[in-house]
Parts: structure tokens; sequence; C-alpha cells
């Protein structure tokens, strides 16, 4: 095996990439990318009747909106391909057929009924089910026989009752598991395809992978593979199990909680910076205190030792806090691009390649500025300065447009903004302020009324900024429309 790092990440392509799997890819390449080192693609498609081209294409697209690519694997090439397992197929058989003449392996002729029958019987005994070995020791004119019958068959790995399983693990430490808990395990079907253990330590071993980086649910997995190595003579690589994702009841992360595949967070308005970056925090941290990290922060600081052992809990609100930040960064060109689709299927925009709505929707969001977290909310927060009225929402009218002086003082303004000339955020907010002051008001008693009257809400972005987006003649229409529903 070389020295240097060499990681892959092996989907299964029988659904979307989802948070777990992506966080694991973006562990595997963040740390090859630290070493120097590999990273690799794997497809394990090896489960025939689930796996898809459909599933495949959805996964490599997920992981190339992440900025994750990959140094070996499909439709970049390298020298330790084929990198579909099902393509590898020969290679299985022929690490199978060679364990088996070492006597390391043997074909078990016992049928699904058979061991259905027998694991109940054990489990009546209060015995733990498991295989009793029944076709190890056949004789081999009788094993010949079966195999020249055409006898339906799997092939089992020989294992001991003695000792220990013992391997370290970079974030769980020291891990010991009896070798008695572990049965003489199938490591090819009865159709031929290898397991899931067998193909990944075969292929693991092939490709000389120093490091896997993979969720914790594969730990129990480990100690099946670590035999395949012994058997095949191979060194086994070095491991890192991290923790599983939680959702916020601390069950583990599922559609219940929310989005789950990387797909759905795009389509949903999610950034792929935002993604990376809380990702990486899922188990992962540099310090107490830093959240925002660009990928190359990420690619220098990233290191296998800094990864905790707990579970790690998925926080929408915190991804969108995050996703806030980096809507920020953006450009206001890009931001009009991201919003330009919910404009136009909320109705609001009609002809998106009109240049004078183009840049109308530019202002308004440069007037929403930071209060877009996700490119849908632009709906929510905007919507009034499309909409030739507004509804009012009924506690912020009750509250605002009710007040005894509200009449007298929209009357006031609607005159003065009518002989406005400089009509302007700074000449408006001199207007405001200085009939605030005339009458006796504090200028946030003013303010308030005018922009439940303006935004039919009680919060928006700042009231003069809105005033000058929406134009004279509409503030005025609708200063007077709120004062004769309610003042």
């Amino acid at each position: 095996m070389s020295g240097k790092v060499r990681v892959r990440f092996a989907p299964s392509p029988t659904g979307h990439l989802h948070v777990g799997g992506a966080r694991t890819a973006l562990f595997n390449w963040l740390f090859a990318r630290n070493k120097g080192g590999t990273f690799i693609l794997r497809i394990e498609d090896t489960d025939r009747e689930r796996s898809t081209e459909e599933s495949y294409r959805g996964i490599v697209d997920a992981l190339r909106w992440l900025g994750l690519d990959w140094d070996e694997g499909p439709e970049v090439g390298g020298a330790w391909g084929p990198y579909f397992q099902s393509e590898r197929r020969d290679g299985y058989r022929e690490r199978a057929e060679m364990l088996t003449a070492g006597g390391k392996a043997y074909p078990c002729f016992c049928t699904a009924e058979e061991l259905a029958e027998r694991r109940q019987a054990m489990k009546s005994l209060g015995a733990d089910p498991r295989y009793d070995r029944r076709c190890r020791d056949l004789e081999p004119g009788i094993v010949e026989e079966l195999l020249s019958r055409g006898k339906p068959h799997v092939i089992r790995l020989k294992t001991s009752d003695e000792g220990v399983i013992e391997f370290t693990d970079i974030v769980h430490g020291k891990i010991a598991v009896p070798a008695e808990q572990i049965d003489d395990f199938i490591i090819v079907k009865s159709d031929g395809f290898p397991t899931y253990n067998f193909a990944a330590a075969v292929d693991d071993s092939r490709m000389e992978i120093t490091h896997i980086i993979r969720g914790d649910d594969h730990l129990s997995n480990t100690p099946r593979q670590l035999l395949i190595y012994e058997a095949l003579g191979a060194r086994p690589p070095a491991f890192a199990h991290v923790p599983l994702i939680m959702g916020p009841d601390k069950a583990r992360l599922s559609k219940r909680h929310g989005s789950t595949s990387i797909q759905q967070m795009r389509d949903e308005g999610y950034l792929p910076e935002a993604m990376v970056n809380y990702l990486a925090l899922l188990g992962w941290s540099y310090d107490d205190s830093a959240q925002l990290f660009s990928m190359e922060e990420l690619i220098e600081k990233f290191s296998l030792d800094r990864v905790s052992d707990k579970p790690a809990v998925f926080d929408y609100k915190k991804l969108r806090w995050m996703n806030g930040e980096y809507m920020k960064k953006r450009s206001v060109e890009d931001r009009v691009r991201l919003v330009m689709p919910h404009l136009e299927a909320a109705g609001l925009v009609k002809d998106p390649a009109d240049g004078r709505m183009r840049d109308f929707v530019k202002r308004v969001v440069e007037v929403v500025g930071e209060r877009l977290k996700m490119p849908q909310d632009i709906v929510e927060l905007s919507d009034f300065f499309f909409r030739d009225e507004v509804e009012y929402d009924e506690k912020a009218a009750g509250k605002f447009l009710k007040r005894h002086y509200v009449g007298p003082a929209f009357r006031v303004l609607e005159d003065r903004l009518q002989t406005l000339h400089a009509y302007n955020e700074i000449g408006i907010e001199e207007l405001m302020r200085g009939l605030a002051a005339e009458m006796g008001l504090k200028a946030g008693e003013l303010i308030h009324p005018v922009r439940v009257a303006l935004t039919g809400r009680a919060q928006s972005p700042g009231i003069f900024e809105v005033m000058a987006l929406l134009g004279k003649e509409k503030v005025i229409e609708r200063l007077a429309r709120a004062r004769r529903a309610y003042a």
C-alpha cells in the first residue's frame, strides 16, 4: 500500500444523496485535500433490483453542486477502475475462488427455508441465531457433486470462535469484538454477486485505500471486513466512523424532520457554500466559536482528530441562518437570478426578461437586504411592492391604523408628499420626522401606521426606502385608502 492518502466515497445508486451521505463525502474530500491525497468516487451498484441510472446521475449531480470533485471514478477514470462494482464481478469471483481453494471459504448449500427453521430452533432454546456451519466440513466429493449438479449455493468465509477482533478507530478509539460473535458469514450470494462487506473489502484492498471514513452505522461491518482483509492477506486501512446525524428530537434524521436529500435542499434554495459549511460542522468543529468557513479554510483546518464521537443534531434553523449569511455575500445580480423564479411562480412578475422589471427587482432585493435568508423569502418580504393593493394584517391594522391621530396625520402627509420635490429617502425621512415633531408625536408613532398602510404588515424593510421605491403616486394612494378604511 502506498504512503499517499487514498480515500473513497462509495454510494449505492438506490435513491437520492442524503445529508448523511453528503457529509461522509465531504469529510473524505476534505481529508484528501488537506493531506494532498486522492479522493475516489466508487459506485456500489451490486443491488441490481434497486440500483438505477437516475439515482446515479442524481448523486453525481449533487456532488458536483456541492463542489466535490473526484480524482478517480466515473467520468474521470483512473488506474484502479472500473469504478462501478457491477463491472468488477470477475475480480470478486477470482478472490472468492482463491479463498475457497485456500480453505478460507467454502460453498454453503443450505436453503433459505432450512436456515430460517434452524434459526427459529435456536431462538426457542434461548441461543443466539447464527449459522451452524453445517456445510463447512462437507466431504470434497459431496461438494463437487453438488456443484456439478448446479445446486444453488452461497460462499461463506470461515471464521474462528477463538480470540478477539480488535482495531483502533480514529474517532472512537480502541474497539474489541469477541470472535465468537461473528459466524461464517456470506461473501458471495447465490446469484453470484458479492455481499456488501466482501465487495467493499476487495475493492478497498485493490484500490489501495488508506483510510475509510464513513458513518457509525457501518461500525458493525468493520470486524467482518477485517476478517476478509486477513483472509486475503491484505493490510487493512485505517477506519474513522463519524457520528450519525439526528433530528432535533434526537431521533435519527428522516423525512419527518424535513428535507434530507441534497437535491431537495438545492431545489428549496439552499446555497451550495452554505450546505458545505453546515455539513462540515455536523460532528466536526475547529473551535468553540468559529461557524463560517470558506472551502479553502475547511481544507486547511479539517482533521479527523476534531471529529466528535457523539451524534450530531441537524438544526434547520441554523442552516437557514447560515444560508442567509452566504446570501449576503452573493452579488445583487446573483440574488436577482435566485429570487426571480419565485416571484414568477407567485404571479408577481409576469415578464422576467423585461429590462425595467429586472431593474425594479434589483432595487427590491437591495431594499430587502439582509432579511433575505432563502430565495423564496422574497415573496413574503416584498409582495407589496408588486401588488396594486395590499392586504392588511388585521392585528397590525387594529393596533396602528385606528389610533386617533392617524387620520389627520395621513391627510397632511398625503398633501405634503404631493408637493415634495426631493422625493427620495432623505427627503422623505426629513418630511416624516418633521411632521411627527410638529404633531407632538414620536417618529415611530407615525412610522408604524405608515408602514402598515403601505405594506399591510407591522414589519418591513426600512420605511423610507420602501416609500422611495413604491413611488409617490402609489404611496399617496395607499395612505388615502388606509385612512378611509380605518381612521
